[in-house]
C-alpha cells in the first residue's frame, strides 16, 4: 500500500518541488545502490550535490522506494542506477520519470559479453560490479554522462576518472595476486545467493547460491539438501553468508552439511549487493572487494 500510495504522490511531489533551486547551485544527483554512490563520488567530488537511496545492508532485489524517499527523487536533476532489473521494485517509479535524466550504468557494457539469466525480465545477471573490467567501463561512461551535463568540470571529471581506473586497474591486480594462491579444485564459492558469478567467471571460481540469483526467491528444504551434498562431495571447506542477505539459510546449510558428518565451517560474511558502512575501507567499492577476496581466499585455502 505504501509503494501505491509513493507512485501516487510522485507526480505531485514533481510539481511542487522539482522547480526548486538548490541553493548552492550544483546538480542535484541521486544514486541508487552503495556500489554506484561510491563511483560517482570518486569521479564527481563535491562538484554535485549526491545523494543515494540504498545504505549499507540494503537488498537492492528487495528495496522498495518510501515516502521519505520522494524529495530525493523529485529534485534529482541526474539518477544513476544500476538497470537489468537490480532494482526491480524501482522500475514503475523510473518509468513515471519523464522529466528526469535517469542512466543506468550497464549501459555501458555490451549485453552479449553479459551472464545470462531467465529469473530477470533483462535476461541478464545484474550483479556486473563484481567484473574490475565492466566498472572500468562504467566509470569513462559515468565521466562521459557527467561530463555532458556539467561541461564546465569535464577536464576535472576525466582527470578524476583516470586516477580511479588506475586504483581500479590496481585492484584487478591485487585480486589476481590473492587467487593464484588458490589452488584450483579449491575454488568452489558456497555463498546464500548467486551474486558472484562474475567475479567466479574472471577469476576461476565455481560459484553456488542457495538462493538463485535473486533474494526475492526463498531457498527450500530440497535446496538445502542438494547443496549440502554438493559441498561434501566436493569437499568444500567453507561457505559463506552475505551482508545484506539473512544469514538463517547459511546457517541451515552449515546445520545440514555438518549433520551428515563433514565439518563445514562459515568463512565469513561477504559484501555482496552493498558496500559496508560509510566511513570504513569495506564502505567503498574497492576495500569491499579487496576484503571480499581475502576472505574468500583465508577461508577456502
Amino acid at each position: 500500500m505504501k509503494h501505491i500510495l509513493f507512485l501516487l504522490i510522485l507526480p505531485l511531489a514533481f510539481f511542487n518541488c522539482k522547480n526548486e533551486k538548490n541553493a548552492n547551485g550544483k546538480l542535484n544527483v541521486v544514486t541508487t545502490t552503495s556500489m554506484i554512490t561510491d563511483l560517482v563520488k570518486n569521479i564527481a567530488g563535491d562538484h554535485i550535490n549526491l545523494q543515494g537511496l540504498m545504505g549499507s545492508g540494503v537488498d537492492p532485489h528487495l528495496y522498495k522506494a518510501s515516502e521519505g524517499d520522494v524529495s530525493k527523487l523529485a529534485n534529482a536533476d541526474i539518477i544513476f542506477y544500476n538497470g537489468l532489473h537490480l532494482e526491480g521494485k524501482l522500475v514503475e517509479v523510473f518509468e513515471k520519470m519523464k522529466q528526469i535524466k535517469t542512466i543506468a550504468i550497464s549501459d555501458a557494457l555490451d549485453k552479449s559479453t553479459l551472464i545470462g539469466s531467465e529469473y530477470f525480465a533483462s535476461n541478464y545477471d545484474p550483479h556486473i560490479w563484481f567484473n574490475t573490467d565492466y566498472w572500468i567501463q562504467a566509470t569513462q561512461f559515468v565521466v562521459k554522462k557527467l561530463a555532458e551535463a556539467i561541461p564546465e568540470q569535464e577536464q576535472v571529471f576525466k582527470a578524476n576518472g583516470a586516477k580511479y581506473i588506475k586504483q581500479l586497474e590496481a585492484l584487478k591486480l591485487e585480486i589476481q595476486s590473492a587467487v593464484s594462491t588458490l589452488p584450483k579444485e579449491k575454488r568452489i564459492l558456497v555463498t546464500a545467493h548467486d551474486a558472484f558469478n562474475y567475479f567466479g567467471k574472471a577469476y576461476g571460481f565455481e560459484v553456488v547460491g542457495l538462493q538463485g540469483l535473486s533474494t526475492a526467491t526463498e531457498a527450500g528444504v530440497q535446496d538445502v539438501q542438494k547443496l549440502s551434498n554438493f559441498i561434501i562431495e566436493n569437499h568444500v571447506k567453507a561457505i559463506f553468508i552475505e551482508s545484506s542477505v539473512p544469514k538463517r539459510t547459511i546457517e541451515a546449510l552449515q546445520a545440514a552439511v555438518n549433520s551428515k558428518g563433514h565439518n563445514v565451517t562459515i568463512g565469513g560474511s561477504l559484501y555482496s549487493d552493498a558496500l559496508g558502512n560509510s566511513g570504513t575501507i569495506e564502505g567503498t567499492y574497492i576495500g569491499m572487494f579487496s576484503y571480499n577476496v581475502n576472505t574468500i581466499v583465508n577461508a577456502l585455502k
